[in-house]
């Protein structure tokens, strides 16, 4: 049984690394894409900032990802006090990059969009 259990471990870090590749490939290709397009594109006024909200969406991504996989090692491998502990500080310091991010791109926090969306269908 013990044997079974240290297995299971092992595939759970193991899923774990697979998404924090996942991340980090996710930012890449996503600054690569961003990149190509800001390449691509004449020269308009709004061309940095279709950039930076383009690099902003790929980075809010690759955050949630990232937490997925944060999640994913903590919880199911090493809940220990210390882990958990360690665990909320990068979901909280994440999040408030998710929110600083989507703040950024979208010019509103993600919980606005729900009320904005309903006073339009009014």
């Amino acid at each position: 049984m013990e044997e079974l259990i240290h297995n299971i471990e092992e595939y759970i870090t193991f899923v774990g690394v697979i998404f924090d590749v996942i991340g980090v490939i996710a930012i890449v290709i996503g600054f690569g894409v961003a990149t190509a397009n800001f390449l691509r594109r004449s020269n308009t006024n709004d061309r940095v900032r279709t950039y930076r909200m383009e690099l902003g969406s790929a980075l809010i991504l690759c955050l949630e990802i990232l937490v997925a996989a944060d999640i994913i090692r903590t919880v199911a491998v090493a809940p220990t006090v210390n882990n958990l502990l360690g665990l909320g500080l990068l979901v909280i310091v994440r999040t408030f990059l998710s929110w600083t991010l989507e703040l950024e791109v979208d010019g509103r926090f993600p919980w606005q969009r729900e009320s904005e969306t309903a006073k339009q269908n009014e």
